[in-house]
């Protein structure tokens, strides 16, 4: 069978997998949905469950965090409000309670 090429990586080595696509050079999965929309470059942003995060959404923090150049430390549990999605190593902008403007990444959040 003839599958798509990886939209991240443009890999030809895709395979099917359910109602997903995988790639095995770059493990990224889209659906066979996906696949047949027009190609965006708009970014997927997903916490760490895989739910799909926009900007104004409320998160909470699944890992205790060190704040660099500081002794502070961004504790489990705490919530988020009104994000901001940018491009980057630092997935979130964000404003917390206590600690100030931060920057965080998809992978240490969860959607609230």
């Amino acid at each position: 069978m003839d599958y798509p090429n990886c939209p991240k990586c443009n890999s030809d080595y895709t395979y099917e997998d359910g109602i997903l696509y995988i790639c095995p050079e770059c493990a990224y999965e889209w659906s066979q949905d996906q696949s047949n929309e027009t190609d965006s470059d708009e970014k997927i942003y997903r916490d760490a469950n895989g739910n799909v995060l926009q900007n104004g959404d409320t998160i909470t923090v699944i890992k205790d965090l060190k704040v660099k150049g500081s002794s502070l430390v961004v504790k489990v549990g705490t919530k988020v409000k009104n994000i901001r999605l940018v491009e980057g190593d630092h997935d979130i902008d964000c404003k917390i309670d206590g600690f100030g403007e931060m920057k965080l990444k998809t992978e240490f959040v969860k959607k609230a």
